[in-house]
This record gives C-alpha cells, sequence and structure tokens, in this order.
C-alpha cells in the first residue's frame, strides 16, 4: 500500500524567458523526483485536496482526493494501471477521467490537468473544481 505525503503548493515562478510556466492558473506542486516511482502524495491547491499520483507506466495524474462516496482520501489507495482504488470500500477510479469502475462510488472525481516542464510538476485545477 501506497503511503500519502503531503507537498505544499506554490504560485508557478517564471521561466527563464520570463513568462509563466506553464500556463495562466497552473500551479507548480512538486519535482518529479519528489513522487514516488508508483505511488501517490497529496498537494492542497487553492484549498483543495489533490492526489497527484505516478502509475505504472510513469503518467502523472491529478485529481480530488476525497473519494466521492465514502469522504476518504484516495492517494492511501492502491495503483493498478491507471486506475486507484479507494482503500475504505473498494471503489474504483480512472486517474485519466475520473469516472467510477466499480460500485460503491457512482460520482465522479474531478480530474486537473498536470504539465511537466523540466523537474517541474504543474497542476492546472479543471472548471469543475473551482466552484
Amino acid at each position: 500500500m501506497s503511503s500519502a505525503a503531503e507537498i505544499d503548493d506554490s504560485v508557478a515562478e517564471p521561466d527563464t524567458a520570463g513568462s509563466l510556466a506553464p500556463g495562466a492558473g497552473a500551479v507548480l506542486v512538486c519535482q518529479l523526483d519528489e513522487l514516488p516511482s508508483v505511488g501517490a502524495v497529496v498537494a492542497e491547491i487553492e484549498g483543495r485536496k489533490v492526489t497527484i499520483a505516478r502509475d505504472s507506466a510513469g503518467e502523472i495524474h491529478a485529481f480530488d482526493d476525497t473519494c466521492t462516496h465514502a469522504n476518504v482520501s484516495l492517494a492511501e489507495g492502491e495503483l493498478d494501471g491507471e486506475l486507484i482504488e479507494c482503500w475504505l470500500h473498494g471503489s474504483v477510479f480512472n486517474m485519466r477521467t475520473g469516472q467510477p469502475k466499480t460500485l460503491p462510488a457512482t460520482v465522479p472525481v474531478a480530474v486537473h490537468t498536470v504539465t511537466i516542464t523540466g523537474d517541474d510538476v504543474y497542476v492546472t485545477l479543471s472548471d469543475s473544481a473551482r466552484s
């Protein structure tokens, strides 16, 4: 089982060309080497808890950390490919789409845009997360 670690958020810093990297609204959440080789951590972005996960293919995903069924951290769950399983009742979510794949969850989690610039991992919250 992966252990969830907290990462502090910070505002995206200008890159060497002087523009925001990678785009307006993006938040620098961590460096690639701060993520487990396969697993998840939690970052707080604009007051929201967001899971930042690296799957077995090396892809980085960002999605709301709270299971829509049981209100517990998804970052503490098991990863299998692009799926993450909630540790409490076994709901499985697709980390790319946020869609639940198994019961008891029926409501998707919000998925956010991840941009990698060098070793920096940036997340831009989706519009659905800005309520």
